[in-house]
């Protein structure tokens, strides 16, 4: 009898950063970084609570000091949209070795699919930064949710090769 599948998470970690000024500042709790947690636990990662920072320069030395520590997986959620203050394209791409354009492209499509005609206006990117694996998700829970989906049944493979693993 064959050993049950693993999670994809199991032995890895993972961080979450939201990116929003407003929730940064209190205005607002983060609502889209606690479902992000919720599900990567879920998965079998070990993550703490989401880390709030202000979209711009302090998400990219967020990003930083996170890709130093080497987790697995890096989730940002928001700052992904078109207003002046969306940043966190322009603050993760410097930082990645390799684009990874066919996940939020997936992403896109997918919210599209479902009736959300504004996903194709999502920025956000994926690719590997060194030994992680960096996404940005947008910021609302809707489409967090969606893009979670479309992630999960080929997180396991994506990070097994980002590790050497076999195709």
């Amino acid at each position: 009898m064959s050993e049950p599948p693993q999670p994809p998470g199991a032995g890895r970690r993972a961080v979450v950063l939201t990116a929003s000024t407003r929730a940064a500042a209190g205005v607002y709790p983060d609502r889209s970084g606690p479902v992000v947690v919720d599900r990567l636990r879920g998965w079998g990662f070990a993550v703490g609570p989401p880390v709030v920072v202000p979209d711009g320069e302090e998400l990219a030395m967020a990003l930083r000091e996170v890709l130093a520590s080497e987790p697995d997986l890096v989730v940002t959620t928001g700052g992904t949209g078109l207003t002046p203050t969306d940043r966190t394209p322009e603050m993760t791409a410097p930082l990645l070795d390799v684009v990874v354009p066919g996940v939020p492209e997936a992403f896109r499509a997918a919210g599209v699919a479902k009736g959300v005609p504004a996903a194709m206006l999502s920025r956000g990117l994926a690719g590997i930064s060194g030994p992680t694996f960096v996404v940005n998700l947008p910021g609302s829970r809707g489409g967090v949710v969606d893009a979670l989906e479309v992630l999960e049944p080929v997180l396991g493979h994506l990070l097994s090769q980002i590790s050497g693993g076999d195709h």
